[in-house]
This record gives structure tokens, sequence and C-alpha cells, in this order.
């Protein structure tokens, strides 16, 4: 699934509150967002609605967004360090992966009728299928955080946890510290723990894809 920015309201329509600035002096991850209707209630969107309006072409295809409890949340950019981990990470659990195990590289993960996200990983059972991934099939979502840490750490994992998602790793890319959540409920991850990059990362259902995070070596 694309990513979806909302244009910012603000910055298109004079007299709210400030002077519109010229495009090229607006932050690029601002162009589509907006907080006019902050305390307002909002529109809630379903999954359906969205996919619907991909196909249609209203909302473009390289659009990044993630879809919670309704709301049309933008992905913050990724950076050089992000994506170096993310590449490698890729590599070696591509180069280890056993027959009965997959992998889905920034996947469309839905989560509910009006929620989803898009983990750097998910790993599921190739019996259960791509098509029908979903909170109960899924064995191991991985987000790899760097601007968007305290999101991933946070609002995002009590997301995953009330969802369902049976194991969720939170991976810092500047530090190479991973947290560990697990045993998922409606409060949040009742097992929660922190590896360091020279220690062990261990996949239960496939030990041949655990690793040190500082044994990887670099894209």
């Amino acid at each position: 699934m694309p990513a979806f920015r909302l244009r910012r309201l603000r910055d298109t329509l004079p007299g709210m509150n400030e002077i519109p600035r010229p495009p090229e002096l607006r932050p690029p991850d601002l162009l589509r967002t907006t907080q006019a209707a902050e305390g307002l209630m909002r529109r809630r969107f379903s999954v359906a609605e969205i996919e619907a309006m991909v196909a249609a072409g209203v909302i473009p295809e390289d659009e990044r967004f993630e879809l919670i409890g309704g709301e049309v949340v933008p992905m913050s950019p990724k950076g050089i360090r992000h994506e170096t981990l993310k590449v490698s990470l890729n590599m070696f659990w591509a180069a280890h992966l056993p027959p009965e195990i997959a992998i889905a590289p920034e996947t469309t993960f839905r989560l509910s009728p009006d929620s989803f996200v898009e983990p750097d990983f998910v790993f599921y059972r190739r019996a259960d299928g791509l098509a029908a991934l979903s909170p109960a099939t899924a064995l191991l979502a991985v987000e790899v955080a760097d601007s968007s840490l305290a999101y991933d750490l946070h609002r995002k994992s009590r997301i995953y946890a009330a969802a369902g998602v049976r194991a969720v790793w939170v991976i810092e890319a500047e530090r190479l510290v991973t947290h560990v959540h697990a045993r998922p409920g409606i409060d949040g991850f009742a097992e929660q723990r922190t590896v360091g990059p020279d220690e062990p990362l261990r996949l239960d259902f496939a030990d041949d894809l655990s690793l040190r995070l500082a044994d990887l070596p670099p894209a």
C-alpha cells in the first residue's frame, strides 16, 4: 500500500492565522499535512476505502502513509542509517530463510478494518500465504527506527499489541539496540526487553535467522 500525505490547509488557504509560504519554502514533509481540524471531529476512513481511492487514482501510488484508527498518518522520511540497516537485514535474512518461512519487506499489514501499517519486515509461514497476512498469522513484525523511534516504541507498539501481533522488534538504526516486545494485550506488550548490538537476537520460529546486529556486514 502506498503512502499518503494530506495537503496542509494553512498553506493553501490565506487567512488561517499565518501568511502562506510559497511551496519552495515549505519542508517537503509538511506539504500535504494539516492541523487545521485539530480538536474537531474527523471522518473515519476504512482500509477498503483507501484502497479504492488508490485504485481510482485519487491517491497517488507513491504516497507514503499509514491508516491508524481510520485516520491517515504520514510516515517519517527515511534517512541513510535506516536504509543501510534495512538493506543489511534484508540481505542476511533472505540468505538464511528456511523454506517454510517467508518475509515481506515494507508490505501493507492490515491490522483491522480501519488500520494498516507498513513495517519494514513481517515474517509469516509460507503455508499461510501473504494474501492471508493478519495479526493472527504474523510471526514477527520488525520496525527499523531512526527519526520515528519515539512513535514506534510507544504509540505504534501499542497499536500492534491491541491488534494481537505476537511479537514486534523496534531496532534503533543509530545505536543498533533492539527493543523486543512479546505477549500482546489491549494495554500493550506484557514482555519488553532490550537487546544490545553484541547480544544474539533469536527468532523462536527459525533459529537460522537469529543474528547479532554488530556482526552484520554493511550494505
